[in-house]
């Protein structure tokens, strides 16, 4: 079982929606939040987002299906930003998305720096970017009560410094 990726276009912005609603939606209806879920969103700010200079969007593929979508924010400083990443209810939860990850990771190979976020209370989301490498940067964001946005990063390389002799 392979993981792969084609970049997704304008054209793509309505699937790319409907994916992302049938996504987000059993968190939308746990926390009830429709200021940062993605499927709360209008379908219009997928097509802002498309159009970003800054922004790839992919589909994710499971060999010849359709599985999934990520979008890469390329910021400066070689960071990489992931924002949103979803995987259809029937592939979630058996290891996809963490080899989605890694394999996103092998087409920005400029990027020193990996960024996203999650829900804190979502403790397989947490584990699952975890697991990929990445890690909690202490940075967190009360959006109502039993809810809070935990930052990750991946830092990919290091810049060595030798002293001098």
């Amino acid at each position: 079982m392979t993981i792969h990726f084609q970049k997704a276009s304008l054209a793509d912005a309505k699937e790319l929606y409907r994916m992302q609603v049938t996504c987000f939606e059993p968190l939308l209806k746990k926390y009830g939040d429709v200021k940062t879920n993605p499927a709360a969103e209008p379908p219009e700010r997928m097509e802002k987002r498309l159009r970003q200079a800054e922004t790839d969007y992919y589909f994710i593929y499971l060999d010849h299906q359709k599985i999934g979508a990520i979008r890469v924010v390329r910021l400066p400083e070689n960071t990489c930003r992931i924002s949103p990443m979803f995987l259809l209810p029937e592939f979630q939860g058996n290891g996809l998305a963490q080899k989605a990850l890694w394999e996103i990771e092998k087409l920005y190979p400029q990027a020193v720096r990996w960024t996203l976020d999650t829900i804190k209370e979502e403790a397989k989301l947490c584990h699952l970017y975890e697991k990929a490498g990445y890690q909690a940067t202490g940075q967190e964001e009360c959006i109502q009560e039993n809810m809070t946005i935990v930052f990750y990063e991946k830092r990919t390389r290091c810049k060595i410094t030798r002293p001098k002799k």
